[in-house]
């Protein structure tokens, strides 16, 4: 089934109701939201001869178009392919030509940048700009009476990975895919309740426009902060506004949400609910969210090879403190969801027993249809029907995953596997310790030795032999960093991940401290 069905019943049962909005301001209802998705698809189709299966590119940033472009794409039969708008233009119209992009979407700026490219460079795909006024057009095209019929294994989006090791892959999601998402978002995540909104305060492009999805299904408003993103100030009165917001978030970003409400007093009042993930939450940082905020949190755990589903962590398990290994729980990453299987496994793919640390795997309707174009990655990641994550995990005897780390982050030093999240966890529970990541470095005896790099609170001056018996206090002496680098801040991706990536490629030049 077409996802964009869901729109046009959506229209049909309640088509009054307000659907977009920018900040406050209401500016469509269903009916017009599926109003301008239809004309956008029939203008794909008569304007551009966009058939089913052609790949249209969104090169935008987060606004209320954004949604009707995504759902007008659909409509027509066509597999979105959505970029984040904080890329650079090189690295976009790379995105663009490997999907083979028959048109893209951008804004002003998005196409200058595009246009700027060297002529080698320059896109064979055309453009189609939603600040021209000649997109008007599209949205008073005469519309598509309803969407165009699709299959359950037809790609409905390219989900570009964000390539911090080397050129990103398109994961080729399904229809299918993306119905069992949803469908597991109502099960195992939350139920947006009649008149509640969801707030786009992460990429449409990601995690955020994935989950654009249940909130059609369920009728809820789509909010577009004036600023395009995710401003603590800005987020905390909308959810007064609303009164019943849910949102994503990356786990820096919750981090940034509860030191400001800290700051301003505030309690969080219309923050319904904040679904975290896509990058490690450490223990100390969600025990300091509830702690300000409450129960709102919802932790995922997912890849785009796996949209949003492998695990998740439910609200009532994040702010409960009676069960005996309630840390524990709360380091987790939670049990699966309810349409996957997920084995943590040994080299060959067999299981592990519980407590035993191997890669996770995970199997189920959401898992992805492979990498477009990929054949040798695609024999690498998809295995016997497991789709081979890439991240290490154990099971506890309650069928609770902890994430250990991604496979290639680990450090073997002197025979012995050293996990960088826990010396992370370890250091994060130093009072003046703001950030912290660890990685591995070359050492000629040990093979690899653990190399941090902290970033102090504000107005705090951290001390290398403090830090190290902080340590020691914690974990093993071997597992102990045996040298620290202090930075303003540490170097994050578009998505908010941290890039160890570049953190190794300073170790070269950077001025460290032995102990």
């Amino acid at each position: 089934m077409n996802l964009a069905q869901w729109l046009w019943r959506t229209a049909r049962r309640s088509g009054d109701t307000p659907a977009l909005f920018r900040g406050t301001e209401c500016v469509g209802s269903y009916s017009e939201f599926a109003g301008r998705s239809a004309a956008i698809a029939a203008q794909l189709r008569d304007g551009y001869q966009v058939e089913p299966g052609d790949r249209v590119a969104v090169f935008l940033p987060n606004d209320v178009d954004y949604l009707c472009v995504l759902f007008g794409i659909w409509a027509v039969g066509a597999i979105a392919v959505p970029i984040n708008a904080k890329l650079h233009a090189r690295e976009a119209a790379w995105i663009i030509s490997d999907a083979r992009a028959k048109l893209c979407f951008v804004d002003a700026d998005a196409e200058a940048a595009l246009g700027g490219l060297p002529a080698e460079e320059r896109l064979s795909a055309r453009l189609a700009s939603v600040t021209n006024p000649s997109f008007r057009e599209f949205c008073a095209h005469p519309t598509l009476a309803w969407p165009v019929e699709r299959r359950s294994d037809d790609i409905a989006w390219l989900f570009y990975t964000s390539g911090t090791t080397g050129r990103p892959k398109g994961a080729m999601l399904s229809n299918g895919n993306l119905h069992a998402m949803t469908y597991a978002y109502l099960a195992d995540v939350d139920y947006p309740r009649p008149g509640g909104a969801t707030v786009y305060a992460a990429p449409m492009s990601h995690g955020a426009g994935l989950y654009s999805l249940v909130h059609v299904l369920q009728g809820s408003a789509h909010v577009v902060p004036t600023s395009g993103g995710f401003e603590p100030a800005e987020l905390l009165a909308l959810g007064r506004h609303f009164g019943d917001v849910a949102l994503f978030a990356a786990p820096t970003m919750v981090k940034r949400l509860v030191n400001h409400a800290r700051d301003v007093g505030a309690n969080g009042e219309g923050l319904r609910t904040i679904v975290y993930g896509g990058g490690p939450m450490y223990l100390a940082d969600i025990e300091d969210a509830v702690e300000a905020l409450g129960a709102r949190f919802i932790q995922i755990y997912g890849q785009g090879e796996s949209p949003m589903t492998i695990t998740t962590l439910r609200r009532e398990l994040v702010a409960d403190r009676t069960h005996p290994r309630w840390r524990e729980r709360l380091a987790s990453v939670g049990t699966p969801h309810s349409c996957v299987e997920v084995r943590v496994a040994g080299e060959h793919g067999e299981p592990l027993p519980t407590g035993d640390t191997g890669e996770v795997l995970v199997r189920g309707a959401p898992v992805m249809l492979g990498y477009w174009n990929r054949p040798e990655a695609n024999a690498v990641t998809l295995r016997d029907g497991w789709l081979w994550t890439g991240d290490l995990g154990s099971f506890d005897e309650d069928g609770f995953l902890t994430l250990k780390d991604r496979s290639k982050d680990v450090i073997i030093s002197g025979g012995s596997n050293i996990y960088p999240r826990e010396v992370e966890e370890a250091l994060l529970t130093h009072p003046d310790v703001a950030e912290a990541c660890v990685v591995g470095r070359p050492h000629s005896v040990w093979g690899e030795e653990v190399i941090a790099f902290v970033v102090a609170r504000s107005g705090c001056e951290l001390d290398t032999a403090v830090l190290d018996r902080h340590c020691l206090e914690q974990i093993a002496r071997f597992k102990r960093p045996k040298h620290y680098l202090f930075l303003d801040a540490l170097p994050k991706s578009n998505y908010g991940k941290i890039l160890k990536t570049e953190l190794r490629q300073r170790l070269g030049g950077g001025q460290s401290t032995s102990t």
